[in-house]
């Protein structure tokens, strides 16, 4: 929606800038520091708190971080959805496998470790009928929101490029932050 905040990092901004132009409230986070976009997206979610945040994040990535689950549950905002990309591999390092891996079988239940760190929410998709005709309702869903998708490597993925120098972006998008459809203070 319009008033939304998505936030992608390594691989799903990739993805996310193939589907065409760039929302204000898009944050390509693009160089990054892998394992703190759901971070940030806590930090834009509290600061937000009549947007809605989506933060877009590979398995490898949360692997690096998966402190951020109880930090998100600890602050429990209703506007925040996170939703895991697992393919199992480290994609944009090249493709190794992630360390929740082994050979084809996963060895980290990400749904189970949303569970334990307290989200409200927590959905699992293997299947893009299924998130295509769900997504929505999901993103809707009071939070915060965990979500899982299963996702198959990309072979040959090159790591994304940044859309732009990252001052300007980022002045870019707190400016967007500020004005693009701001919910009116005025209003009850």
């Amino acid at each position: 929606g319009d008033d939304e905040v998505v936030l992608t990092v390594m691989g799903t901004a990739r993805e996310w800038m193939e589907l065409g132009e760039r929302h204000p409230l898009d944050w390509i986070y693009v160089p990054s520091s892998m394992g703190q976009a759901p971070s940030l997206g806590l930090g834009l979610a509290l600061a937000q708190p009549d947007r809605q945040i989506i933060v877009c994040n590979g398995d490898g990535c949360m692997l690096m971080n998966l402190g951020s689950l109880v930090s998100i549950t600890a602050q429990d905002p209703s506007n925040y959805t996170l939703i895991i990309f697992d393919n199992g591999i480290y994609e944009i390092t090249g493709g190794q496998p992630t360390p929740a891996t082994s050979g084809d079988a996963p060895l980290v239940d990400y749904p189970a470790l949303a569970a334990a760190a307290g989200f409200r929410q927590i959905f699992a998709f293997e299947a893009l009928d299924d998130w295509d005709e769900s997504a929505r309702d999901v993103i809707d869903a009071p939070g915060p929101t965990f979500v899982h998708l299963a996702v198959a490597p990309v072979p040959g993925a090159v790591g994304p490029r940044s859309p732009g120098p990252a001052r300007p972006r980022a002045d870019e998008f707190a400016e967007a932050l500020q004005t693009t459809n701001a919910p009116d203070p005025g209003c009850d």
